[in-house]
């Protein structure tokens, strides 16, 4: 008999924790070992029922997903979906929470809205099996901030310089060469951060870059924004 896949479902409302176990359940590969409605309570049951997978909203009492989801990454990683609303600022977070190495997401069901519910559960239990499939590692703590103190002593000002020894010399204006070439790029709603990478690595002179990203129609703008700040 074949291992099924163990889920821990992680929501402040009483409603959604049901929903989602409901879903899931209705699987004969996954299995919801528990429920939490904080990251508190979740803490203890990942101790206690070594999950597989998270299903983890946002917002929620004594502590928000995100800041779990921080310090699960970089303490305990382990592959988790964000349960997030399609707005601009669940935009926001939910692209945070890739880069912090959640592997996908889906929306919030909608419960008042009972004919699309059967089609949420297909992507949600399939984003779910995708999750547990997918390897995760620790992701790197910022490095700390050395404290400032009032009785630091403050360094002598040296002698003044021009601006030319102030600020680098200006580098030469690169060429771009042209090309007929251009690299064709897909990605499914959890492959923003590969994308993200993939275009802050490339040289200046790489060929045009066509890219196909699946995502919620709330999220190409924020995400759009979010590679321009860092690519």
């Amino acid at each position: 008999m074949p291992v099924k896949i163990k889920v821990l479902i992680v929501d402040d409302s009483a409603l959604v924790r049901k929903l989602l176990s409901e879903m899931l359940s209705r699987d004969p590969e996954i299995e919801v070992v528990g429920v939490a409605a904080d990251p508190y309570a979740a803490r203890e049951r990942i101790k206690q029922l070594n999950p597989d997978v998270i299903t983890l909203d946002v917002e929620m009492p004594r502590m928000d997903g995100i800041t779990f989801l921080d310090n699960l990454m970089r303490l305990r990683p382990m592959p988790v979906v964000m349960v997030s609303s399609l707005t601009q600022r669940g935009a926001d977070v939910t692209l945070r929470a890739l880069e912090l190495g959640a592997v996908d997401f889906v929306a919030k069901p909608k419960v008042d809205v009972s004919g699309t519910l059967a089609d949420y559960a297909d992507e949600l239990i399939a984003k779910v099996k995708m999750a547990a499939r997918a390897r995760v590692y620790p992701t790197a703590s910022a490095p700390p901030v050395q404290a400032t103190g009032a009785m630091r002593a403050i360094p002598q000002a040296g002698p003044r310089r021009s601006v030319d020894a102030v600020l680098p010399p200006a580098a030469p204006r690169r060429v771009l060469r042209t090309t007929d070439r251009i690299v064709a790029v897909g990605a499914s709603t959890g492959g923003t951060e590969a994308i993200r990478e993939l275009l802050g690595a490339l040289p200046p002179d790489a060929p045009a870059i066509g890219i196909s990203q699946h995502i919620p129609a709330a999220f190409s703008k924020p995400f759009a924004e979010r590679v321009n700040r860092s690519s």
